[in-house]
């Protein structure tokens, strides 16, 4: 008998506080930091994600009518190939390592890095990927020997129960929790301490969570969204740049926090572009958007309105699609040409499946537009020659970019994932997963020997120690007053007329060794 999505239940109020002081107690226990245990959890996880593929699968439809396809493509293919990744990897990340560019002196210390976890750490994910980005992370914490709690979404409820199940299946209670509910079990959770949060979902959301965390000085990272932006030149392939951008704006029914929120395109373009749009829509679902197995929902009535009101706001013209069913959580993937970027499809991140299209005399024109909107978006999407691409990436800012396609740079797992500015903070995937709930704490160690070296720093401070302390420390620069660079000649030359830290260490040695020969 095949297995059934468990419900979904709101963990009790009274029982957080609890909860996270277990958490955090757990963290002193110092188990989780040993790498065989970090590995152990994340083997057994990867196995617990492929035991329950089928109830993955289901759930992903139940929440969001997503097919198949997608969902493992970017929930459970994302998650499993993160965890062998990261497990092949682990060890040779988590090493120590050695200081860079340090002179002779400073080496006898033995500085280096080392790897430390953050300790007890807050993971609360999004709806729109739910299994991706609530596991994504809490992998991450794992691997850095982290204790976690994970806040799913309960805007995916059959989601957030099956991973419930899976936790409970395959990784330790004692270090490893899951807390289900809405804003006051979220509220609940923020009251706690924490080593750190992270955070993805909308930006209103993002900065109460950062305002929470400032009182404790807790560290958070901030996965959120951003109106990002794609440029359409007059040198573009208008059929790949309607292929790729209609993939992107239909996958998930446009509820990615990456995809693109407009399209800046050259006058030129609007009807070959827009032309090419129909052709590919007809190509992606013979039979209508609305019947096809391929085309996702939106996640609930609350969603559906908000997006309904931007389209029924919006000052622009309709030129495909523009059906929607509420009972079915059904919106057609629709184009709209707008005439400002005070539309209201624009103003405000979309979240759903509108490609609004606002044309511009060139690309400066299109820069500068995307340029002065106030916020940093997350990702951003060049379709052209090349050298209007890179001019693309030399004059704006975003989280990341792909060029010729739609958020490709954002399913690389070796590729650090993350935004900047309004569309958020740190970054994950890959090594940057580790990173991100890692400590890195310099330390060193000072021989008893070198003692005598050392004798210098000790009051009381004479002109003769500031002389020799000068000798040992100073570095001559390769550059004149002018800030040019002087080249290698006049460093050589600087460094024949420079008394190495090597060669006082070693006068140093040689007089220690004298005076010891000399009381024998």
């Amino acid at each position: 008998m095949a297995a059934k999505i468990p419900p979904f239940e709101h963990t009790s109020l009274d029982e957080i506080p609890a909860v996270a002081a277990r958490i955090r107690q757990s963290f002193l226990s110092h188990k989780t930091r040993p790498l065989e245990f970090r590995l152990v959890q994340l083997r057994k996880l990867y196995w617990a994600l492929k035991d329950n593929e089928a109830l993955i699968i289901e759930a992903c439809k139940e929440d969001l009518g997503k097919p198949t396809f997608e969902t493992h493509l970017a929930e459970l293919s994302w998650c499993m190939n993160d965890i062998v990744f990261m497990q092949n990897n682990l060890p040779r990340w988590a090493k120590d390592e050695k200081a860079e560019d340090i002179n002779f002196t400073n080496k006898l210390m033995g500085p280096r890095i080392r790897k430390d976890p953050l300790g007890a750490v807050l993971v609360i994910g999004a709806f729109n990927f739910p299994i991706q980005l609530s596991l994504g992370p809490l992998i991450g914490a794992i691997s850095a020997g982290c204790t976690a709690v994970l806040k799913p979404s309960e805007s995916s409820p059959h989601c957030a129960a099956v991973m419930q199940k899976i936790i409970a299946e395959s990784l330790d209670p004692e270090y490893y929790t899951i807390v289900q509910g809405a804003i006051p079990e979220t509220t609940a959770l923020l009251d706690q301490k924490w080593d750190k949060i992270f955070y993805t979902g909308s930006a209103n959301v993002g900065t109460i969570i950062a305002k929470k965390a400032a009182e404790t000085l807790t560290p958070v990272a901030l996965e959120l969204g951003g109106r990002n932006p794609s440029f359409i030149t007059k040198n573009a392939d208008p059929k790949l740049a309607a292929r790729r951008l209609l993939w992107a704006k239909t996958f998930n029914a446009g509820q990615v926090c990456v995809g693109q929120n407009y399209t800046l395109i050259d006058k030129e373009m609007v009807q070959p572009f827009v032309k090419e749009l129909e052709v590919q829509l007809k190509q992606f679902y013979p039979q209508g958007a609305r019947n096809s197995p391929d085309y996702g929902r939106i996640v609930n009535q609350r969603q559906f309105q908000r997006l309904k009101k931007m389209l029924d706001e919006s000052r622009g013209k309709i030129l495909i699609g523009g059906t929607m069913d509420e009972d079915d959580l059904f919106i057609e993937p629709t184009v709209v040409q707008v005439d400002s970027m005070n539309d209201s499809l624009i103003k405000d991140e979309s979240f759903g499946p509108f490609l609004p299209i606002l044309p511009v005399n060139d690309l400066d024109e299109a820069i500068k537009i995307a340029n002065e909107v106030h916020a940093t978006p997350l990702g951003l999407y060049p379709f052209g020659s090349k050298a209007e691409m890179e001019k693309v990436l030399s004059q704006t800012r975003s989280g990341g970019a792909t060029l010729n396609d739609g958020f490709f740079h954002a399913s690389i797992p070796t590729l650090a994932f993350g935004g900047v500015g309004d569309s958020g903070q740190g970054a994950y995937r890959g090594k940057a997963s580790f990173d991100v709930f890692t400590h890195r704490r310099s330390v060193t160690s000072t021989p008893t020997w070198i003692e005598g070296m050392l004798d210098m720093r000790y009051p009381p401070f004479t002109a003769k120690k500031l002389q020799q302390f000068l000798k040992m420390s100073e570095m001559k620069p390769n550059f004149d007053r002018q800030g040019r660079a002087i080249g290698w000649g006049g460093w050589f030359l600087g460094l024949l007329g420079f008394k190495s830290l090597a060669a006082v260490v070693v006068a140093a040695g040689i007089r220690m060794y004298l005076q010891r020969r000399a009381k024998l």
